[in-house]
């Protein structure tokens, strides 16, 4: 008899500036529909360890997709995508999250996103409360400016450096195989993709005019930051936490910059009350 996982990949149609783009997304279990966003230059792999927890996949539907030119959704093929460079907007980012919400139908999805994908959920709640029955920002800022840098896409240095950096974004305590799990996956990127991501996170997003605008009795907002983080660290989100009535934030211990692929045990403790409280 094979073993199997519950969870079942397939493919959506998106089109997103007038451009079709052939989406690949993973998921798991009945009830609210959580998605999830992964983090700059990697790919949905980073949420399988939710996609197989019952306390989890038992009350929500855990959706994970690969942004378009991440993992398995390859680069359009109606568009002259090599005739110009990647870089990741916020308005296409925004357009895709709630396009991908339409086409499957999802009704008040619960958002979570690390990094970039925290950032992004901010975003949502200052600009599309109504969509969401609440997002969750892990490893989310007021800003993260300085990281779109020339050395993650440059003939002279090697793909294997990018990867190689996320070593030290993970917490010191996470478990070696995830560590490594982790690290792996941002080796199948594509070269170009992790500074062109970069330039969302770190060149256009920036809360700082619109925090204070956000309505988290229409869409509650809940942050999460792993100890060990020196990208977005703890006093980062805690910045961004006090400009937000309402928001609700703690700090992750044993764990860095990647808590749901890096340290996955350790990462539900954290997120399972939040989403009793969401579901309740």
């Amino acid at each position: 008899m094979a073993k199997h996982d519950e969870t079942v990949g397939r493919y959506v149609y998106l089109t997103v500036n007038d451009i079709e783009y052939r989406v690949y997304y993973e998921s798991c279990g009945t009830g609210i529909p959580l998605i999830c966003q992964h983090t700059a230059g990697a790919h949905g792999f980073q949420w399988r360890h939710l996609m197989e927890d019952p306390a989890i996949t038992s009350r929500f539907r855990v959706i994970a997709w690969d942004l378009p030119f991440h993992g398995k959704s390859l680069p359009p093929i109606g568009d002259r995508h090599w005739e110009k460079p990647y870089n990741l907007t916020r308005d296409f980012f925004l357009q895709f999250i709630l396009g991908f919400t339409a086409a499957l139908e999802l009704d008040q999805p619960v958002f979570m996103g690390c990094s970039m994908g925290g950032q992004v959920a901010v975003d949502l709640a200052a600009h599309h409360p109504e969509s969401f029955r609440a997002v969750i920002g892990v490893e989310a800022s007021l800003s993260s400016p300085g990281y779109f840098l020339d050395q993650f896409y440059h003939p002279r240095i090697s793909n294997e450096a990018k990867p190689a950096t996320m070593f030290g974004l993970c917490a010191p305590s996470s478990p070696e195989a995830n560590v490594r799990e982790t690290v792996f996956g941002y080796s199948q990127g594509a070269p170009m993709v992790f500074k062109g991501d970069l330039y969302y996170y770190s060149v256009e997003y920036n809360a700082q005019a619109y925090v204070d605008a956000i309505d988290t009795r229409k869409c509650p907002l809940y942050l999460l930051t792993g100890e060990y983080d020196f990208a977005t660290g703890p006093d980062d989100t805690r910045a961004l936490a006090d400009r937000v009535k309402g928001a609700k934030f703690t700090v992750m211990k044993d764990n860095g910059h990647f808590p749901m692929s890096e340290n996955p045990r350790k990462f539900r403790e954290y997120l399972l009350p939040i989403l009793q409280e969401i579901a309740g």
